[in-house]
């Protein structure tokens, strides 16, 4: 009996010193670590300052491009208009003897907005005054009367979106003059090369086409061709019959040349004052018409991630902009569903020189949402963490506040899915955000940050 009480306790003490060690040993490296050597791992939020402000101008290079006046209630009026150039037939020779018949621009849409059969009219008239530049960057608020001053009209017509009396009603031919046709009768004698093509620019400068009323019809322009028809004659080889062929030459639109879209908002100021009013809530609306403006407490921020003299690493940095009113899929105004988040001061120079995204200057997102409570929500999320990281390292601290643009944007892919062109968007969106100013829900941002 006694052998086996000293066992036991033999065992007991053995197992005591066991545990004891291996407290000791998991503790170890925290006893021996200075106080000074812990890496700090916290979060913080930072509440911000957004109000709304006008877009005066984009810098216009469209894929489609917008024409027609629309009114809405909310957003205001928008009166969009266009200059462009015409490309002639390269190396293109007219036969000989050949005589100018007639003349037509013909416009192609893919899709309109707001009334289907409200009349527009429209008026084409020739750009007589300045020449578009092929390597400039033009702005979509630009002077018309620089460029024309519609001394000289071209052509008109009254048609509507859905015109029933035309078989082809996504495409609008407007008959030009023949005045302009004896005019334009010039290149019947002349070979445009790429040498020389820009000559045909300084003989015809361009076109300016604009509606003169009707507010309820947005067209998308998708592509516009002027095609000048002409016949000639001929002796047939074998016999003395003459014979007449008549075929047009087409002077279209394309890359190689210029066009601008022209925006107006002529009560835009009114509506801001009317969309201020609207408390909790921040717009974002192209073309050319509202954009959020973001202010970001930098000392605020420096407060609030204070490690206390150890080198600050932000790890997670997310801005989340809640979309207050989904519109998804609602004409006229569709959400927008790529938003650029910009420093302010960078805005028109990423635009004018035509930047790509840059996570220390602009970062893009995609609308998205999540479900929670049986309740879907739609949000844009931009990680801000380097940006911040970058502006908080520069040697000049004496900025107190950081500015940030929110701004809708259209995108550009290649073939393999990468963006390769961001521009301004240029057609027709509305997206309501929550502001920072919301009494629910107000923007923020939620840091994690490091101190070592």
């Amino acid at each position: 009996m006694r052998h086996n009480f000293l066992f036991t306790c033999l065992i007991c003490i053995v197992a005591t010193t066991i545990i004891s060690c291996n407290e000791n040993v998991s503790d170890m490296g925290v006893q021996i670590q200075p106080e000074g050597d812990k890496i700090l791992v916290d979060t913080a939020t930072i509440y911000l300052q957004t109000s709304n402000i006008e877009i005066p101008y984009i810098y216009s290079k469209p894929d489609s491009f917008l024409l027609g006046t629309f009114f809405d209630p909310e957003y205001g009026t928008l009166h969009a208009d266009i200059l462009t150039q015409v490309q002639p037939p390269v190396d293109f020779k007219f036969p000989e003897g050949a005589v100018a018949d007639s003349a037509v621009l013909q416009l192609r849409f893919r899709s309109w907005f707001g009334a289907k059969y409200d009349p527009m009219q429209v008026k084409v008239y020739q750009m007589n005054k300045g020449k578009f530049e092929y390597s400039k960057s033009y702005k979509s608020n630009l002077e018309v009367s620089d460029y024309c001053d519609k001394s000289i009209l071209l052509g008109e017509r009254i048609f509507s979106a859905r015109d029933v009396s035309v078989a082809d009603s996504f495409r609008i031919y407007i008959p030009l003059s023949q005045d302009f046709v004896q005019k334009f009768s010039k290149v019947l004698n002349t070979v445009y090369t790429v040498e020389n093509e820009t000559e045909f620019q300084d003989f015809f400068n361009g076109m300016y086409i604009t509606t003169e009323f009707g507010s309820a019809s947005m067209l998308y322009i998708a592509g516009i061709n002027l095609q000048y028809f002409f016949h000639y004659t001929y002796k047939y080889p074998q016999s003395d019959s003459i014979v007449t062929v008549k075929v047009a030459a087409d002077y279209p639109y394309s890359n190689e040349v210029r066009l601008v879209n022209r925006f107006e908002r002529p009560d835009q100021h009114t509506i801001l004052q009317q969309i201020n009013a609207q408390q909790g809530m921040n717009f974002i609306s192209s073309p050319a018409n509202f954009a959020t403006q973001i202010s970001l407490s930098l000392s605020e921020l420096r407060n609030k991630t204070n490690t206390n003299g150890k080198k600050l690493l932000f790890n997670r940095t997310m801005l989340t902009v809640e979309i207050a009113e989904p519109n998804e899929g609602t004409l006229p105004n569709p959400l927008s569903q790529s938003l650029l988040l910009i420093k302010s001061s960078s805005d028109d120079r990423f635009f004018r020189t035509r930047e790509l995204p840059s996570d220390t200057c602009a970062i893009l997102s995609n609308y998205t949402y999540r479900i929670a409570n049986d309740s879907v929500y739609y949000y844009y999320n931009f990680d801000i963490a380097r940006l911040l990281t970058t502006e908080l390292s520069k040697t000049d601290n004496a900025v107190e506040n950081l500015s940030f643009n929110l701004v809708p944007v259209a995108l550009g892919y290649d073939a393999s899915g990468n963006i390769i062109e961001v521009k301004s968007q240029n057609t027709m969106t509305a997206t309501k955000i929550k502001s920072g100013q919301n009494g629910k829900n107000s923007m923020k941002i939620n840091v994690v940050y490091s101190g070592f």
